[in-house]
């Protein structure tokens, strides 16, 4: 099972590795650094060096080597770790015929409730539409940013109006059956956020995630201690050093570690471990399409901390083209993978089709009325 080949594959803005062995076993894995895929492209073709000759069987190993072989982190580097860790579990699934949650130790449970994702600046009508059709699809949970996107340049009055306008519709949409999920995007500051997040206490949501920016570990953590509100954090950390600092501090009652910028697989689990101690859940982060998405339901299958599993039409819609995919959804759950190794593969006939989240250049984004900078995704 020695690894014979390391391909690095930038397609429609997305990245991807493909780990061929010696036997003809080819693993699949992505990246989730999303803003700099060609950078990541360029550190796995420095992995490859190491890799190249290796038995891909021996994946913590790997890990170790490749994440201490050079004295730099961050989200470039967990990126390229992450879709490398993956494409290994991928190979030991297929070697042994089985599906990698059953690598990890097992199932948990029987099916996976998802939350549904919708992405865009809504009004509150918008709101209410889009809740109300994922409901009649059989979602109990849903997820959007109830921030508009001109926020920067508003009174903190009409913040809180316009904010708490759209959560309350959404709220009237979705019952008292569907959970709801804000996503803050990072755009307030200690000083907004824990007094807007107290006028959203009254709709009971599931958690609020990311309400201020994630430059401070602690910042993030007093933030979840000091609100009565359950805070999420975490899509843009690496390793499980950081994840322990933010629960040592005081924060978070859900952790949002992405499999493809996280350390992959093999890290990603320890994270959940972490969480787990401090009785903090996992809501992986997850909007790049089927082969993340199939490597979080391997993961939190495995975990007993599991709450719901983040999913986007990007599963389901045009991009979904260009997978190989045999991840079921059923209504609201996601049905367990039990295909050998990930269960996703690309389609060689994959269409000319974008696969980035980015709509615009990175270096486009909101300023406010005075030109200074905004808020960023």
């Amino acid at each position: 099972m020695r690894i014979q080949h390391v391909e690095s594959r930038l397609i429609g803005g997305a990245h991807f590795v493909e780990i061929t062995t010696e036997c003809g076993l080819i693993g699949l894995g992505q990246s989730a650094c999303w803003g700099y895929p060609a950078a990541v492209s360029e550190v796995v073709a420095v992995f490859s060096e190491y890799l190249i000759g290796k038995d891909a069987g021996n994946i913590e190993q790997h890990w170790q080597h490749l994440y201490r072989m050079g004295p730099f982190r961050g989200s470039v580097v967990g990126g390229a770790l992450s879709a490398v860790d993956i494409a290994l579990w991928d190979i030991k699934g297929q070697r042994f015929g089985v599906p990698i949650w059953e690598l990890l130790g097992g199932k948990c449970r029987d099916r996976l409730r998802l939350l549904l994702l919708m992405l865009g600046d809504f009004t509150p009508d918008e709101v209410a539409t889009k809740i109300r059709d994922g409901v009649s699809q059989g979602y109990t949970a849903v997820k959007f940013d109830p921030i508009p996107t001109n926020s920067g340049d508003m009174s903190f009055d009409r913040l809180v109006s316009e904010v708490n306008g759209r959560v309350e519709s959404a709220r009237d949409a979705a019952g008292k059956d569907v959970d709801i999920v804000l996503e803050l995007h990072r755009r307030l500051t200690p000083l907004t956020a824990l007094p807007l997040i107290d006028q959203l206490l009254k709709f009971n949501c599931l958690f609020i995630e990311d309400p201020v920016q994630i430059d401070s570990i602690s910042s993030q953590a007093d933030m979840a201690a000091r609100s009565t509100a359950p805070i999420a954090n975490g899509e843009r950390l690496n390793t499980i050093w950081e994840y322990r600092e933010l629960l040592a501090q005081g924060g978070s009652q859900y952790l949002r570690p992405d499999p493809g910028l996280a350390g992959g697989i093999t890290h990603c689990k320890k994270i959940a471990a972490i969480g787990e101690s401090y009785h903090s859940a996992v809501v992986t982060h997850n909007f790049l399409g089927p082969v993340l998405t199939a490597a979080s339901a391997h993961l939190v299958t495995s975990i007993p901390n599991f709450v719901v599993l983040e999913y986007s039409d990007i599963d389901e819609g045009p991009a979904a083209q260009g997978y190989i995919s045999h991840l079921k959804r059923e209504g609201g759950d996601l049905l367990i993978p039990d295909t050998p190794g990930l269960g996703v593969s690309l389609n060689p006939d994959m269409p000319d089709i974008s696969l980035s989240p980015l709509k615009d250049p990175l270096h486009k984004i909101p300023l406010r009325r005075d030109g200074s900078v905004a808020w960023s995704v």
